[in-house]
């Protein structure tokens, strides 16, 4: 199984860390973790999010179009669900996944990071 690139599993822990979204734990990161689901960066927190990465990685941003996702805005079921019994465990990250489609994850930042593109 492929692991996230050091120097991007370091880029989402210091920018949630840094504004406060949501306390990452390291290990936990994959490329299955969901940047809008797992981390809860979404709505204009996500643009200004792939702007810092893009600018982190030196990566080319201009064809990237949020058409191929869908543009994630977040669920108030999920944040219920969180809020009431957390995120820890299995059978609530699968009712979360199921209320909400996670839409981007960090192996579409993997991607970006491998051929300086985003797309």
């Amino acid at each position: 199984m492929e692991e996230i690139l050091p120097p991007l599993k370091e880029f989402i822990v210091d920018y949630c860390n840094r504004y406060k979204i949501h306390k990452v734990d390291p290990r936990s990161l994959n490329l299955d973790t969901s940047i809008d689901l797992d981390l809860d960066i979404f709505d204009i927190e996500i643009d200004l999010f792939l702007a810092d990465f893009a600018e982190q990685f030196n990566i080319d941003p201009s064809k990237f179009s949020w058409y191929k996702y869908g543009y994630p805005k977040g669920s108030t079921r999920v944040k219920v669900i969180k809020l009431m019994f957390g995120y820890n465990t299995t059978w609530v990250k699968q009712l979360a996944q199921y209320c909400y489609t996670p839409k981007f994850k960090v192996r579409n930042l993997q991607d970006a990071v491998k051929t300086g593109k985003l797309v």
